[in-house]
């Protein structure tokens, strides 16, 4: 049995799960997600726990039940709480600000960076911290990488955009003063 995929989703208040034509919907406070439903897997739903169950124990399918149930949770915690990532812009003269559904940014290049902000995410600006939520988990890691590859940050000055949590390895530069 799947380790991850025997455990129990415990619903907190106000979220609720059907499902329809093969598609798992979400309905919460933040808002309503949907995923299909993997064929052999089947959602089982007692009170305010959900446990997802396989058919039989065929490799392909074990390798789906952990994935299924993941989905799921993360569906759960997005309509209830939501996600987010921080992204910091390092750097003189990098400057980031947000124009209507644009996010407009100053990184070293000759030319403004645009970035358009899909539907469903939100971002806010403090000083040269970026955050990235929304409700849908693979949405908010995806849109986060997508600006972070505008400029991503050098080993030697740190220079670029970086996540709030991530270490950058730094170079130390020349060292041939010698020779």
């Amino acid at each position: 049995m799947s380790r991850i995929g025997k455990l129990p989703i415990e619903l907190p208040s106000g979220v609720t799960i059907t499902v329809e034509d093969s598609f798992v919907i979400v309905n919460g406070s933040k808002g309503v997600l949907r995923a299909p439903l993997l064929d052999g897997l089947s959602i089982d739903q007692k009170d305010n726990l959900v446990i997802v169950k396989r058919d039989n124990d065929e490799a392909e399918l074990r390798a789906r039940h952990g994935l299924q149930r993941s989905l799921i949770n993360n569906m759960v915690i997005g309509v209830s709480t939501g996600f987010s990532k921080k992204l910091e812009v390092n750097g003189v003269g990098y400057r980031v600000n947000l124009t209507g559904k644009d996010l407009n940014m100053n990184l070293g290049f000759s030319h403004m960076v645009v970035y358009k902000i899909p539907e469903g995410i939100n971002l806010s600006v403090e000083q040269n911290t970026i955050t990235v939520s929304g409700i849908d988990k693979q949405q908010v890691g995806q849109v986060a990488a997508e600006i972070r590859s505008l400029k991503k940050p050098e080993p030697y000055k740190g220079k670029g955009i970086k996540y709030a949590d991530e270490q950058i390895l730094r170079k130390s530069g020349k060292s041939g003063k010698d020779k």
